[in-house]
């Protein structure tokens, strides 16, 4: 499995000036193998990891349950 190592304050400053959802690069990505994307702060200090799917319904899946989860966070 590759791992790729992204600044998490570099990328989702991108993705508020691209106007674009992480999701959309995360499918950008998908080539038909797993993926671990680790999420670095400043420091190089990891803050979270998420596996990418190697297939579309899978990541379609993940989005859902995300944005699920996300919604009960906000809701409490």
């Amino acid at each position: 499995m590759q791992s790729i190592e992204i600044k998490a304050e570099g990328f989702f400053e991108l993705l508020k000036l691209k106007d674009t959802s992480m999701w959309e690069i995360f499918a950008q990505m998908i080539d038909g193998n797993e993926k671990e994307i680790i999420f670095l702060n400043n420091e190089d200090k990891i803050l979270f990891s998420y596996r990418l799917p190697a297939d579309q319904e899978q990541l379609e899946q993940d989005r859902k349950e995300f944005s699920k989860e996300f919604a009960d966070k906000m809701a409490n």
